[in-house]
């Protein structure tokens, strides 16, 4: 095995007893799919849906998918100025890729709103006869039905809390994803996981280095970026937390998001650039990681590999208790 203080660092040859499917010095097991958080824990889950594309032909013959729920913040500024009693329909609408760069998009968010309102709008009701359109010529029978009720998400998940927010696709470069809490108002896309009413402990444990390394060994990836899913949350070996701990860890976390508002012009992407974050950011992180290392173990852990084994262990014992006491 070889070890890296980091992704661009020297490598450091370790000799192991055996290496397993997951290239993790341990026994050879598989970490199952887990749709559910382990008891206690809230659900973490994909944001909301909206299917509002329609695939039409335009003025030469050429078919244009076109987005109609969803708005770029030039589309958005245009529609105002023709329309400006639109703005009480209009929410942020985030995704991983918004979420890190700071890029603004929008949506309608229209479930509450009453018929005869959206009948006043001419663009309203042409970008809801879009919406129609597209959705009937879906392959998916679903996403047909909603059809009937253009104005709405297909799928609508959105909480009516302040949540933690993940994005699902991060670089690979990263020592840490960049993860937070967004408002309730702010609509998650598909491309974003939500914690709703995630305690702040909660926060230091995610973005600690026990858990991206946890991520980096069994996530998913799009194309070399991690893919991070709600199973690499399920099946993460928590450990058993005391009062005084979590305290430790909420004031870590605190530390983390002062850090990060103390450098308001950047975003989340730049603040997480490997190369460049700043060095109160970084600080953070790694008073956080420490004592994070410190709870799953005293002595703490000198390598990611180290961590990775150790929580492979954990998921062992818990997976199969019984086994590991003889069968009793």
């Amino acid at each position: 095995m070889y070890d890296y203080e980091h992704v661009r660092g020297e490598a450091h040859l370790v000799l192991v007893p055996k290496i397993n499917s997951y290239l993790v010095a341990g026994a050879q097991i598989y970490i199952p799919p887990r749709s559910r958080p382990p008891p206690g824990f809230r659900k973490l889950f994909q944001g909301s849906k909206p299917a509002d594309g329609a695939r039409l032909k335009d003025e030469r013959g050429r078919y244009v998918t076109t987005s109609n729920l969803i708005l770029e913040e030039e589309d958005r500024a245009a529609l105002l100025l023709e329309e400006p009693e639109l703005k009480a329909w209009l929410r942020p609408y985030v995704g991983g890729q918004e979420l890190l760069s700071g890029v603004q998009r929008w949506c309608f968010w229209l479930k509450d709103a009453e018929p005869r309102e959206l009948r006043k709008s001419a663009e309203m009701q042409r970008r809801l006869d879009r919406v129609r359109t597209g959705r009937l010529k879906s392959p998916t029978r679903s996403v047909r039905e909603f059809a009937a009720t253009p104005w709405l998400f297909t799928q609508d998940r959105q909480p009516d809390t302040d949540y933690l927010a993940v994005p699902e696709v991060s670089s690979e470069t990263r020592e840490y994803i960049p993860i937070c809490y967004v408002d309730a108002r702010v609509i998650g896309s598909n491309k974003l996981l939500i914690l709703p009413e995630a305690e702040l402990w909660l926060l230091a444990m995610l973005t600690s280095a026990m858990h991206m390394g946890w991520m980096r060994t069994i996530a998913g990836r799009m194309k070399s970026d991690y893919s991070y899913s709600p199973n690499v949350y399920n099946s993460f070996p928590w450990p058993t937390l005391t009062t005084a701990q979590k305290a430790a860890l909420e004031s870590a976390a605190d530390a983390i998001l002062q850090a990060r508002a103390s450098h308001p012009e950047e975003t989340l992407a730049s603040l997480y650039d490997p190369e460049l974050m700043p060095e109160d950011l970084r600080a953070a992180h790694k008073a956080n990681d420490r004592l994070v290392d410190r709870i799953y173990r005293p002595r703490g852990f000198r390598t990611e590999r180290e961590r990775v084994e150790h929580l492979f262990e954990m998921f062992e014992r818990n997976a199969a208790p019984l086994a590991q006491q003889g069968g009793r």
